[in-house]
């Protein structure tokens, strides 16, 4: 029996976990890929504070090691589900394996969704992107390509072309989705170039991506690009967990800031609930405050 179960180890889950053990708790966390998140992804890191720059998988074990520093206990397994009695939860994995705990937090992110072309996920840190802001300076004076056709897709191509030498927006579609205020401001763009009614099929370069193909109205068209922003979206991981929790139509989980749930004992973190900012320091601001509410809820 843990004080707290916390499902999930990216940033959010791993500061919740130092909280909670500095508060005194017995703390497990339970991920079922790889302690540290997305963010492993990232061959560079610059914009978390206290790094100049750091990579995003040494950034992972960083956060793990002080939480284990802090009496974390871990293990590495898929939660799908939880049963709530007499006060109490438990975690049921895939594995069969079950912990219990006495208060819950759920921080098990945000996954963006991806094109389903051959080699995207090879190429990703290597050419492959999914956050302008995180990774766009890693850019700058360099031809790059943003997939997608909502605001997301918009904004991020407004962003690479203050510093890139060019950005091809493709768009499966014949118009956006976005603002068109959005719209506007990059056809006012010189190095910004509109790809519409297309498709990528393939992934250019060998260990780096140099370029990639589209289907353009049955046309093929072989495009120069060193990095390619996939920007169509992200899909949470809260399916499994929905019974506790009030979500979104998005399946985010409907939380605000404060990080509570409808349900006494579980809280939530991270890019799991319902925010407008997904970036590595408001996963971790989450973590606090879903670390310390849960620690009021259990005194």
């Amino acid at each position: 029996m843990y004080d707290i179960v916390i499902i999930g180890g990216g940033p959010a889950g791993l500061t919740a976990a130092t909280y909670t053990c500095r508060a005194g708790k017995s703390v497990l966390v339970v991920e079922k890929n790889a302690f540290g998140g997305q963010i492993t992804w990232s061959p560079k890191v610059e914009n978390f504070p206290g790094f100049v720059s750091v990579s995003g998988v040494e950034l992972g074990d960083k956060l793990l090691e002080q939480a284990m520093s802090q009496g974390a206990e871990v293990e590495l397994e898929e939660a799908v589900a939880v049963e709530r009695e007499d006060g109490l939860f438990r975690v049921v994995c895939e594995s069969g394996a079950e912990f219990d705990g006495r208060a819950l937090i759920l921080a098990t992110g945000a996954k963006p969704r991806m094109l389903g072309v051959a080699r995207e996920e090879e190429l990703v840190g290597s050419g492959v992107c999914y956050c302008a802001v995180c990774d766009g300076a890693f850019y700058a004076g360099r031809p790059v390509a943003v997939c997608g056709g909502g605001n997301s897709a918009l904004q991020d191509a407004l962003l690479l072309s203050e510093s890139c030498s060019r950005v091809y927006l493709i768009h499966r579609r014949g118009s956006f989705r976005g603002e068109q205020k959005l719209v506007e401001a990059l056809e006012a763009r010189a190095n910004v170039e509109f790809v519409l009614n297309a498709a990528v099929t393939e992934l250019l370069g060998d260990e780096e991506l140099s370029g990639l193909v589209v289907e353009q109205e049955g046309r093929r068209r072989e495009i120069a690009a060193e990095g390619l922003f996939v920007a169509i979206g992200h899909q949470p991981d809260n399916g499994a967990f929905a019974s506790l929790l009030r979500l979104d139509p998005g399946g985010y989980a409907d939380s605000g800031e404060d990080c509570l749930t409808e349900t006494p004992g579980v809280f939530v973190a991270g890019d799991c609930r319902r925010k407008s900012v997904r970036q590595l320091t408001t996963a971790a601001a989450d973590g606090a405050v879903a670390a310390l509410a849960a620690v009021q809820y259990l005194s």
